[in-house]
């Protein structure tokens, strides 16, 4: 079916046949380790003393033409979206040359954990998201990559910092929301601490990554504006700051060019203008062109080589489309990589589950899921006050939804909230539970308690956005959950609704229930994390990475087909610059609940706010009973250079987080740079500062701003 010849070569018909074989086939243990690279007497380029450029110059004239073509692609047709709920599969493996001494690569996936058999299901992206916390997402990076390496990977396929466009996106749970600021300032520190472990990560999907609907054929025109201030700058940052060792480059068309053949992207700007020095790899089977992607930049192809393979790559260099110098290029890109990370000197990572430290990753996890716990309304019904009757009504209280597709993860355990709010009432108080099937059942079981608690889901994942943004239509099969919070809350006063949803989803009932929490797709310790936010042992401490709208028309690209999902599979990104909170601002737009808000259990005030071009600073004081967490948002307002150049309302430029106790005070820095001012000149394609006043804003949401100064000329 296939046959070798430099790279893994698909006979005509085979993919089909091998996607079958993948489907009833469970693939065996790990290929043998190759030996790592040697002495450096016969080969000097195992020499660890030099750098990674003098070891690479070194070994490209020792390999031959077919060698260099095999470093191009994977090598597992079994791995991707079969392959990585096997104990022992990969999601990708490059073989690497044993001849050389050059040692297989492997890897996996894992925005949200890794998916390779069991473990850790952290909570999802967008909780961490919600988290607005650089050290939380420090330690999210931390925990993944260190699973991934006791699985054995070199490489782990995260994170994902593509800002949300449509909150009908199935894959908004795996990212960092609708803000640029926000994504680029929590992808930075967990890629430096997961490639602190020794693994390399793959930030993706660039450039532009949207939607599910026609995501393989999809084509989108984005100004350059638009890609330069909202969809490029998590890149940038992961790459200038945060040292990414890879990058994916995904699915579609970005201005009529392939993504993952994309040279104005992959060679202009992410080489020649960021100077990053790794490796592209592809998204499955994204590449369409042996000649356009090794010309626009693609170094390797995942999973296998059905463009970069030694027929259709050899084809491109004797028919002169593809020079050998270009070739030798992406070889060099992975090479370099390779010694930059260490593993030609290094054993292989043992795929040995007894080295994770478990006690330490479920830490992690429920740490991460309370910081991204989001209080959106309060009327005083929390923190509960040890109630004597709880009435849980979902299946979600006996679940821990996630999403589905390469985000998901297959937890080595999972805490219910049935089971954590049990164990954390103790016996004194009774709880009861009904799935909600039965909206009579379930109001006559609230109205017989002190408190009623209803579970409400949504359902997300790759390969196809949501419908609407209703709870039922996310979750058809779960019924009516808006009816259902309806009905308890008529029989019970005390309702609190838990929301777990990959992102924002309608709130009719919003004025009916005493109490929302936004608990998001929790992972697995979902039970411990929730009940010690409910019983006031942890401050909520989570605020909304995303809009949540009033209406299905208020959201962004909502009634206009050629936004969203687009027409004969093309979507105009018309709104230019104006996504998330900046849709909702500059369209007057009143959401349920903004950008960045999130309650505490006690209250803060904000003053003395300082502004210069270097820096901002206002003092944060509780002014409430508790401890608490505040989250200070600094907001800028540009001046617009011209009609042609609008600009939003406001935009983040900053955050912090900070835990005060009762009547504490402390002064909060946000560092700032021309480039917090700067907008994309299309003319001169540079960032450039128009003059004119610039209103600087802290507040503890985007639509909650308390304290404001002002910069430059203002009248």
């Amino acid at each position: 079916m296939w046959m070798r010849v430099g790279r893994w070569l698909p006979a005509a018909g085979a993919l089909a046949s091998v996607l079958a074989l993948a489907a009833v086939s469970v693939p065996g243990q790990a290929r043998a380790e190759a030996g790592r690279c040697g002495d450096p007497a016969e080969r000097p380029w195992c020499d660890p003393s030099l750098t990674p450029d003098r070891r690479t110059d070194l070994l490209l004239p020792r390999m031959t033409a077919d060698e260099k073509i095999a470093m191009l692609a994977a090598d597992d047709p079994f791995g991707g979206p079969l392959g990585g709920y096997f104990e022992t599969a990969h999601a990708d493996t490059n073989d690497g040359i044993e001849r050389l001494g050059i040692p297989p690569v492997y890897m996996a996936d894992g925005p949200a954990g890794v998916r390779q058999g069991k473990a850790t299901a952290l909570p999802a992206p967008i909780a961490l998201a919600a988290g607005f916390d650089r050290d939380t997402a420090a330690l999210y990076g931390r925990t993944v990559a260190w699973e991934a390496r006791h699985r054995g990977n070199d490489v782990v396929f995260g994170p994902t910092v593509d800002v949300l466009r449509t909150p009908r996106n199935g894959r908004t749970f795996e990212g960092f929301g609708e803000d640029p600021h926000l994504s680029a300032t929590l992808g930075v520190p967990w890629i430096e601490a997961a490639q602190s472990q020794g693994v390399m990560t793959a930030v993706k999907h660039m450039a532009v990554y949207t939607q599910e609907t026609d995501r393989l054929t999809l084509g989108m025109t984005v100004d350059p504006r638009t890609l330069r201030e909202i969809y490029l700058p998590p890149f940038e940052a992961a790459v200038k700051q945060g040292g990414a060792a890879t990058v994916m480059c995904g699915f579609g068309r970005l201005n009529g060019r392939w993504a993952c053949e994309d040279g104005a992207v992959l060679n202009d700007v992410l080489r020649s203008e960021w100077g990053f020095q790794g490796y592209v790899a592809s998204d499955h089977f994204a590449p369409k062109d042996a000649g356009d992607a090794a010309n626009g930049g693609l170094d390797m192809e995942l999973p296998v080589g059905l463009r970069y393979n030694a027929f259709m790559l050899k084809m491109a260099v004797s028919q002169g489309k593809v020079t050998q110098a270009t070739v030798d290029g992406h070889v060099r890109n992975i090479l370099r990589t390779m010694f930059r990370f260490g593993l030609f000197d290094r054993q292989a990572y043992p795929n040995d589950l007894t080295g994770i430290d478990r006690t330490a990753s479920e830490t992690a996890a429920r740490k991460i899921e309370e910081s991204g716990i989001t209080l959106l309304k309060n009327d005083g019904v929390l923190p509960l006050e040890a109630p004597g009757s709880i009435a849980l009504i979902g299946r979600a209280a006996q679940e821990s939804p996630s999403g589905h597709g390469s985000a998901q993860v297959v937890p080595f355990t999972t805490v219910s909230a049935q089971q954590g709010i049990a164990r954390r009432a103790g016996a004194g108080t009774r709880l009861s539970h009904t799935n909600g099937d039965d909206h009579a059942e379930a109001a006559t079981l609230a109205r017989q308690a002190d408190v009623a608690i209803v579970f409400a889901t949504d359902s997300q994942g790759e390969f196809f956005d949501k419908s609407c943004l209703t709870l039922q239509c996310g979750e058809p099969l779960r019924g009516d959950q808006d009816a259902l919070i309806t009905e308890v809350a008529k029989a019970n006063p005390n309702t609190i609704v838990v929301l777990n949803t990959g992102g924002p989803v309608l709130t009719p009932w919003a004025g009916q229930v005493k109490g929302i929490v936004e608990a998001w797709y929790p992972g697995q310790e979902a039970g411990n994390a929730l009940a010690r936010v409910l019983y006031g042992d942890v401050d909520p401490g989570g605020r909304l990475p995303v809009t949540f709208p009033v209406n299905e028309n208020d959201a962004p690209t909502s009634g206009n087909p050629a936004q969203y999902p687009g027409t004969n599979q093309n979507v105009m990104f018309s709104e230019g610059v104006m996504v998330g909170y900046r849709h909702y601002d500059s369209n007057g737009i009143t959401p349920r609940f903004p950008f960045g808000h999130g309650l505490s259990y006690t209250t803060f005030r904000y003053s003395n706010l300082v502004a210069d071009t270097d820096s901002a600073r206002v003092t944060v004081t509780n002014t409430g009973s508790r401890k608490g967490i505040a989250v200070p948002q600094l907001y800028i307002g540009m001046p617009s250079p011209g009609v042609d150049v609008p600009q939003p309302p406001k935009q983040l430029k900053g955050f912090m987080k900070v835990t005060l106790a009762p009547g504490e005070s402390a002064q909060v820095a946000f560092p700032l740079s021309s480039r917090s001012f700067a907008y994309w000149n299309e003319g001169a394609k540079a960032w450039k500062v128009a003059d004119g006043c610039y209103r600087v804003m802290v507040g503890s949401s985007s639509r909650e701003i308390t304290e404001t100064a002002t910069l430059g000329t203002c009248r």
